[in-house]
């Protein structure tokens, strides 16, 4: 596989995710209960591999279980859609409720998209927003294709969050699966992390002796 390859593949996803949005009414849906929508992760950031997943964060002024069953409840009634799953997490500090939903497309390719409906105004509004966007501003093209290179090496039982591929790339260089399997070893993922992509990170190198150290 070269750079192109991969370029072309997650090209190819997100050309095919915009057709799953689209068919599934995911903005009308939620526009219908005076929500506003914000697409995050890797179809925002045009890194979509393997694990075919598409993520939102949906606000509304109050958290209201009530109209987060009703916006659902369209996308629901579509063809393709296999299975909801819901959890409650209005009380916690994420003030959210957590939608993950699963979709066969024609191609009987399978597709997790998390819908995540946040109160405005809690503690992570826009957060995520705010890291992609960096992500998009901050990641070489270099460091694009080894984030590309290393989620397509990545065997599909090993489950491994976007922010961590981003992390280790951008922040310590990680260049291969191997280095990127000892980074989390060090760098193990306890609950959300807060890590946002600098300027500063690119093309940073640390000494071979500290390249995965934890952080301060």
């Amino acid at each position: 596989m070269t750079e192109n390859d991969f370029l072309n593949i997650a090209r190819k996803n997100q050309k095919n995710a915009f057709e799953v949005i689209e068919k599934l009414g995911i903005y009308h849906a939620w526009d219908s209960v005076a929500a506003t929508v914000h697409l995050i992760g890797s179809l925002k950031t045009g890194l979509l591999m393997k694990h075919l997943d598409i993520d939102f964060h949906i606000y509304t002024e109050k958290l209201n279980p009530e109209i987060s069953f009703k916006a659902v409840g369209k996308i629901a009634s579509c063809k393709g859609v296999e299975k909801i799953d819901f959890i409650n997490l209005s009380e916690e500090q994420d003030a959210c409720l957590e939608w993950h939903l699963l979709y066969k497309d024609e191609n009987h390719n399978r597709w997790q998209i998390d819908m995540i409906h946040i109160r405005k105004g809690s503690k992570y509004d826009g957060f995520f927003e705010k890291i992609a966007e960096q992500i998009n501003t901050c990641m070489t093209p270099e460091q694009k294709e080894t984030v590309l290179r290393l989620k397509f090496e990545t065997p599909d039982h090993e489950k491994i969050t976007g922010i961590e591929y981003y992390r280790a790339v951008m922040q310590d260089n990680v260049q291969t699966y191997h280095e990127l399997k000892e980074w989390r070893e060090k760098n193990p993922m306890n609950g959300i992390w807060e890590w946002q992509p600098k300027k500063t990170n690119i093309n940073r190198r640390k000494r071979p002796d500290d390249r995965f150290a934890r952080p301060d």
